[in-house]
């Protein structure tokens, strides 16, 4: 994984309420998948397990910087469970949680999608 000051580094333009997000999100991809491969791209970053395949196949997760909000995003959020109605989108698979605040961000449900990504195996809709 990344090292935290790799990532303010990075991302030091963003505010720091936004940056503060970005550390939380790489925080709990460390916490739930600890395999996990992370990849700085310029508009955020990518998560996924190495060992399964490549980002879209064996993503786990993605951090997007918006100008007004940070968006954890799953390539293959359609088929994730969602009780709490967090992800948006109408893409074929992908969807996003829209986070706005850190104070506001429900941590335990986001990490809960994050867990449930890592553990979904895309392999399994073709039976």
């Amino acid at each position: 994984m990344i090292s935290v000051h790799e990532l303010e580094e990075h991302f030091r333009y963003l505010p720091p309420e936004q940056l503060d997000i970005v550390v939380e999100i790489h925080n709990l991809v460390a916490r739930v998948a600890p395999g996990a491969l992370e990849v700085l791209r310029r508009e955020g970053l990518v998560y996924y397990d190495a060992h399964r395949g490549g980002p879209v196949s064996a993503g786990i997760c993605q951090t997007l910087v918006q100008p007004d909000q940070i968006r954890l995003a799953f390539n293959l959020g359609a088929f994730l469970p969602d009780p709490h109605g967090l992800l948006e989108g109408n893409l074929i698979a992908k969807r996003f949680a829209r986070i706005v605040s850190y104070e506001d961000a429900p941590w335990d449900d986001l990490a809960a999608l994050i867990q449930a990504s890592a553990s979904f195996d895309p392999r399994t809709l073709a039976k």
